[in-house]
């Protein structure tokens, strides 16, 4: 998939292709298949929703906290079947380290400073092939036609291939925390 490239056909609601695979945003009718792609990828490094680093309350509110919040949430298809996601949530939406796990919702500013990118997976059976490299190029063009300065994310030990994207793309590491026994990487990366 090496010579794929990611081609933006539609502005609003944003779809795009990568080779084979069709992306667009979240809708309602994804919500099951989203959920088991999002657990499918923690079990692959042994994570858990509930297990003090990962949480899963916010695929229960997907407009209010990606759609109707200047955010984002796409899901890729191949052959008319979810394999990638990936979204963008404002940074001040949610709390940031331990916290997270809590679920916390609380609207914020409306100054468009800082975005998250969240909930990155490729399902396992179409891994390595540059879905994840499409879904993070994608979310990015996303955060600079909302306006915002800064990107962030977290991942943890565990996840060194998104570790290996989020640097590939020129983020950079912040912090680290251990949350539950497991080190939590806190990137971020500037857009203005």
């Amino acid at each position: 998939m090496d010579h794929a490239r990611l081609v933006r056909l539609d502005a609003e609601p944003p779809t795009w292709t990568f080779g084979d695979l069709h992306m667009r945003r979240y809708r309602a009718a994804d919500h099951a298949v989203v959920l088991d792609l999002h657990r499918e990828g923690l079990a692959q490094v042994g994570l858990r929703p509930g297990d003090g680093v990962y949480y899963d309350h916010d695929f229960f509110r997907m407009e209010d906290i990606y759609l109707r919040n200047d955010g984002e949430f796409i899901v890729g298809e191949l052959d008319g079947r979810i394999v990638a996601m990936g979204g963008l949530r404002r940074a001040d939406l949610v709390p940031g380290g331990s916290a997270r796990a809590f679920g916390g919702y609380v609207p914020g500013a409306p100054k468009l400073d800082a975005v998250e990118m969240v909930r990155l997976r490729v399902s396992p059976s179409v891994q390595r092939r540059g879905y994840g490299t499409a879904v993070v190029q994608a979310l990015e063009e996303r955060a600079a036609e909302f306006g915002y300065r800064v990107l962030r994310a977290d991942t943890t030990e565990l996840q060194g291939p998104a570790l290996a994207l989020y640097r590939g793309f020129g983020w950079s590491e912040t912090k680290r925390e251990v949350i539950g026994g497991i080190v939590n990487i806190y990137l971020e990366k500037r857009l203005r």
